[in-house]
C-alpha cells in the first residue's frame, strides 16, 4: 500500500479512482521533463526567462518531472507576523524560512523582499528565489484589502531571483489598477529574464451569497486564471475549488449552461480541471494553494490537494502555513508527502 493511500484512508478510492468525463485529458498540455521544449519554446519568452523557468523545474525532489513544490512565506505581511509565526517563532528569522525550503526539497522559495534580501548572498544560488513584489497588509485600520507594490522588479533581479510573484484581487474595487501594475511589472520581469507567477485570487464581499462563499467557486476562479494568463503569468496560483456556480448565484458577468453541465461536475478533480483549462489548457501551469493550517488534519488535506491538482492536470502545490507553523522536521515531512504524490507514477491524470 502506498503512503498516499495510507494518508487518504477511506477517501482514497474517491480521489484516486475518479475518471474525468468533462474535459478530455488528451486536450491538456501536461507537465513533463520536456515542458520547456514542448510547451514554452514557441512562446515569446526570452532565453533567460526560459532558463529561469528551467532552473525552477530542475531543482529539488521534483527535479525534471515537470511538477513543482514551492514554499511560500509572505504571511508575515499578508496576515501579520504574530498571527503567522507565533506557532513557531523560529520563522521570524528569514534564514529558517529558506532552510525549510532547502531541507524540504522544494523547487523554489517564495517570500517578501525583506526575507529574501536578508539572506540572498548565502542562498540565492542554492535555491530559486521567487520574490513577491506586492502585498495586502492588515495594519491599516479599519482593515482594507488592496495589493500594493512593496518593491521593484529591478530589486528582485538584483538579488538574483529566478522569478517574481504577485497577487491580483480580481473582482475588487482596485482590481483594474492592480491588473495594469502587474501587467507592466511582469513585462519588465520578462525583459530582465525572470519568470512570473500570479496569485489569481478573488476578493469582493459580494461574492458571498445566502451563506455560501464563492471566492473558491470553479467558474469564478477559472476566469481569474484566464485573466492571469492573459497578462503573461508563466504559472498561476489558485485556491482549490470548493464549489461552483458563482456567476449565477451572484448574478453578474457572463457564463453558459455548458460550464456546469458539460465542463464540470461536483467532483473536486473535475472542478480543478476547469481551472487548468482556463490556463490555456495547461500551457500555463496551475499550482493550487495548500491552505491554512488546521493541525492534525494538515497532512491528509495537503496530500488530498496534491492528488486533486495532479489528477486534474495541474503542475504542483504551493504550501506554506501547513509546513512552517510546526517544527521544521514535521514541516519537511509534510512537504515530502506532497512531493511523493507527484513522484508516484500510480497517481495518474484522471
Amino acid at each position: 500500500m502506498s503512503k498516499t493511500i495510507q494518508i487518504l484512508g477511506d477517501k482514497a478510492e474517491y480521489y484516486l479512482s475518479h475518471v474525468c468525463k468533462t474535459i478530455d485529458k488528451k486536450l491538456l498540455y501536461l507537465p513533463g521533463s520536456d515542458t520547456i521544449e514542448r510547451i514554452w519554446m514557441d512562446s515569446d519568452r526570452n532565453l533567460r526567462t526560459l532558463g529561469n523557468l528551467q532552473w525552477i523545474l530542475s531543482h529539488g525532489r521534483l527535479a525534471d518531472t515537470g511538477y513543482v513544490s514551492i514554499l511560500p512565506v509572505d504571511q508575515g505581511i499578508e496576515h501579520s507576523a504574530g498571527a503567522s509565526f507565533a506557532p513557531n517563532p523560529a520563522y521570524f528569522d528569514p534564514e529558517n524560512i529558506v532552510k525549510l525550503a532547502v531541507e524540504g526539497g522544494c523547487n523554489a522559495v517564495a517570500s517578501t523582499f525583506g526575507v529574501l534580501s536578508s539572506v540572498a548572498r548565502r542562498y540565492a544560488h542554492k535555491i530559486p528565489f521567487i520574490v513577491k513584489i506586492n502585498h495586502n497588509e492588515l495594519l491599516t485600520y479599519p482593515n482594507t484589502y488592496d495589493q500594493v507594490l512593496f518593491g521593484s522588479v529591478k530589486d528582485a533581479w538584483d538579488m538574483g531571483a529566478a522569478a517574481v510573484g504577485a497577487t491580483i484581487y480580481f473582482g475588487s474595487e482596485q482590481s483594474r489598477r492592480q491588473i495594469v501594475e502587474i501587467a507592466e511589472a511582469f513585462d519588465y520581469a520578462h525583459e530582465l529574464g525572470m519568470a512570473t507567477i500570479l496569485w489569481c485570487y478573488l476578493r469582493n464581499d459580494g461574492f458571498k451569497k445566502d451563506g455560501v462563499d464563492y471566492h473558491a467557486a470553479a467558474d469564478l476562479t477559472g476566469q481569474a486564471n484566464h485573466l492571469g494568463v492573459t497578462i503573461k503569468a508563466d504559472i498561476v496560483k489558485q485556491k482549490l475549488p470548493s464549489n461552483n456556480g458563482g456567476f449565477r448565484a451572484i448574478g453578474f458577468g457572463k457564463t453558459r449552461d455548458e460550464v456546469y453541465t458539460k465542463l464540470t461536475t461536483e467532483h473536486p478533480i473535475d472542478l480543478c480541471r476547469y481551472q487548468v483549462a482556463n490556463g490555456f489548457m495547461g500551457r500555463v501551469g496551475l499550482i493550487n494553494s495548500g491552505g491554512e493550517s488546521h493541525g492534525a488534519s494538515d497532512m491528509e488535506e495537503a496530500v488530498m490537494t496534491a492528488v486533486v491538482n495532479k489528477r486534474a492536470g495541474g503542475m504542483g502545490l504551493i504550501s506554506g502555513r501547513k509546513a512552517f507553523q510546526r517544527p521544521m522536521k514535521e514541516g519537511v515531512a509534510l512537504l515530502n508527502a506532497i512531493q511523493d504524490v507527484y513522484l508516484d507514477q500510480k497517481v495518474t491524470i484522471a
